[in-house]
């Protein structure tokens, strides 16, 4: 281990402590030697750590975005679609059941097509590679065969945790922390196709305005950043709520422009946030997945995907308003198109699609037997 480099980081997390601001050059060579793991675990968990506390700033998290971006991703070209993101960046303070993989495959089966980067669990008990992989969809294969997905299906989802996307450090980052801190946000934005439309959650209130700084200097042209309350509670999301009122920033045209809307407000039902709590293991939420794209949930449930679907189609440009993508959403996810594309997903992103379908339909059989 390199200890004049310790020593740099030393001082710019004392900077930190002291809750001085860094430069994007600085983030980017602070954020260099933790992927690079030039420096100590424990230097490394106390530049996450300070950086948290003191509240990270646009420049800071496009610094960290650039790093793994250059340093750790693997790229592929898909600038001839018009592809879409939809993912959260984790760790927020209500932990809800994988609303974004639903919401994403009601996307996808309404035309759109979805190019997703997400991670594991880190503090919930299922995250979106968790819940894909017990879908059936191989989270380990090459960002060649996610491309071929998104082209051939409307969606792929990049694995943020497999060192076939980002071969250098982020696996070896994430898996061991279990905090939210400005890396999350920089590794959710380092997708390996870079899109340009994007639907993104965020953990706290305070980051919606940097993360779309950002988004907007790296050139997104339509996104909307948004953080999910729960009425009369602290606690949020990092999806569009039904449970109270959703706010965030739409980045059109250049522009950021505030807002905020109630489920009430879209025709929808405020619900009780319980009954969107996560559920108690991966294989429960596989099974209970499998019933809602089946158009068998309850209306929380179904509510909360009509929503965030609803968003993706707004930003998309497929509907004209957030209601009548909500509207959109509703009749997919109720017909039971989304399952259907759930089923070609794991055939086409699948090294063993033979694999992935004895999956599906175990899962099947068990939704069959409620």
């Amino acid at each position: 281990m390199d200890m004049e480099k310790n020593r740099e980081l030393g001082r710019i997390i004392s900077r930190l402590i002291a809750k001085e601001n860094l430069t994007q050059a600085e983030s980017y060579t602070a954020f260099r030697m933790v992927l690079e793991n030039d420096v100590s675990d424990m230097q490394q968990g106390a530049f996450l750590a300070s950086l948290t506390s003191k509240g990270e700033t646009a420049e800071e998290v496009a610094g960290g975005w650039r790093a793994v971006y250059e340093l750790d991703t693997r790229k592929v070209d898909l600038a001839d679609m018009a592809i879409v993101d939809n993912c959260g960046t984790g760790m927020d303070s209500f932990k809800t059941f994988n609303i974004s993989t639903a919401a994403s495959l009601v996307a996808a089966a309404g035309g759109v097509k979805i190019a997703r980067h997400g991670a594991r669990a880190i503090t919930s008990s299922c995250g979106t590679v968790d819940i894909a992989e017990c879908l059936g969809v191989d989270m380990d294969c090459s960002v060649d065969l996610v491309a071929k997905s998104i082209r051939e299906t409307g969606i792929g989802l990049f694995n943020g945790m497999s060192p076939e996307v980002h071969p250098l450090a982020l696996g070896r980052i994430l898996s061991q922390i279990c905090f939210g801190s400005p890396l999350n946000i920089a590794a959710s934005l380092a997708h390996p196709a870079l899109p340009k439309i994007a639907v993104r959650g965020v953990y706290s209130p305070t980051l919606i305005r940097p993360v779309a700084e950002v988004m907007q200097a790296i050139g997104y042209t339509d996104a909307l950043i948004l953080y999910g309350g729960i009425a009369g509670s602290r606690k949020g999301m990092d999806e569009a709520s039904v449970c109270g009122t959703t706010s965030g920033i739409h980045l059109r045209n250049g522009a950021l422009h505030d807002f905020s809307f109630t489920p009430e407000e879209l025709g929808l039902k405020c619900h009780a946030p319980l009954l969107l709590a996560a559920d108690r293991n991966k294989n429960e939420a596989a099974v209970k997945m499998y019933h809602l794209l089946a158009g068998r949930a309850d209306e929380a449930r179904s509510d909360a995907v009509s929503l965030n679907s609803g968003l993706i189609f707004f930003i998309q440009g497929t509907a004209a308003t957030i209601s009548a993508g909500v509207a959109k959403a509703r009749d997919i996810l109720l017909s039971g198109q989304a399952l259907r594309t759930l089923e070609h997903w794991v055939e086409t992103q699948n090294s063993d699609p033979e694999a992935g379908y004895a999956k599906l339909s175990a899962l099947a059989k068990t939704e069959a037997a409620l």
